[in-house]
């Protein structure tokens, strides 16, 4: 059934006819007429008699409004809320991002978030397997590199690089063959040669240390535990100061950050401005400098 020509038929009724109708809700008489009559159509009976003097509910007419006057109000009244309440940000955002992008920077961007929406309250899942958005209620996941999925729309917001870095007490080997270095490395891995500036120098990792998180490997390549191969983003704060120094940047491993959604037609007000906050948060698609 129509709801608009069943919101007509009540406006109609409940104005005494079509001028009055017509009048209070600035639409055409021809509207409301031909709405009504395709509502007529839809039962299969006669709502109103028509006359020279006007409209008046029929038998059927007095039954419909007295089953659905209320519950029609209260319907339009919904639906204008839903269409009010969803054109501007609001409501619960649900998040699923990396569990190092999360430590390193979800914190002060939910907050910054929440400030700029003050009408959205925002949870962040730090999770490295890859959700089901749909399955597990995710708004939101932030993903490195994510494989094509035709359920899945969004943007690259960022882009980082893997570089090798080591404490400045250690000497930086020369290039040349493949050289042996005392490493740091990722627990549960297996341990390859990095390839740094399209060949200029490949270092061959000796472990020394196996460490299952990013954080830790960081801390033990300050703390001169050997060389360790990191995102620059994480470490660029310790180039900086000296605590480390870069030897060089793996070639063909660029780390780009995508803020993917479900690739539904309406895609809610509060998404489209997390996924826009993402992308001015990067403006120069560098996660460097960031935090």
């Amino acid at each position: 059934m129509d709801l608009n020509a069943l919101a007509d038929f009540a406006l109609v009724a409940n104005n005494g006819g079509l001028g009055k109708a017509s009048r209070v809700s600035g639409r055409s008489k021809a509207t409301l007429s031909r709405h009504i009559a395709e509502l007529e159509e839809q039962l299969g009976v006669r709502l109103v008699e028509r006359s020279a003097r006007g409209l008046k509910l029929t038998e059927a007419g007095d039954m419909l409004m007295a089953r659905t006057e209320g519950s029609i109000t209260e319907v339009l009244d919904a639906m204008t809320a839903v269409r009010e309440g969803l054109s501007a940000p609001r409501g619960h955002l649900r998040v699923a991002a990396p569990a190092l992008f999360s430590q390193l920077s979800m914190g002060s961007i939910a907050a910054d978030f929440c400030t700029a929406y003050p009408e959205i309250t925002i949870e962040v899942v730090a999770e490295d397997r890859t959700v089901d958005l749909v399955e597990e209620q995710f708004d939101v996941a932030i993903r490195v590199n994510p494989r094509a999925d035709s359920r899945l729309v969004g943007r690259c917001f960022a882009r980082d690089r893997q570089v090798v870095v080591a404490a400045a007490s250690i000497p930086m080997p020369k290039p040349g063959a493949v050289r042996p270095v005392p490493g740091i490395v990722f627990a549960g891995t297996q341990a390859t040669n990095w390839n740094l500036d399209d060949g200029r120098l490949v270092l061959e990792p000796i472990p020394r240390l196996k460490l299952s998180s990013f954080l830790m490997i960081r801390d033990a390549a300050i703390a001169g535990g050997g060389a360790a191969l990191l995102p620059q983003s994480m470490v660029w704060n310790q180039l900086a100061s000296g605590q480390l120094v870069q030897w060089g940047t793996i070639s063909g491993a660029e780390v780009a950050l995508w803020v993917l959604h479900t690739s539904r037609r309406l895609t809610a007000p509060k998404v489209r401005a997390f996924v826009e906050f993402m992308c001015l948060r990067y403006p120069d698609v560098s996660l460097v400098l960031k935090g």
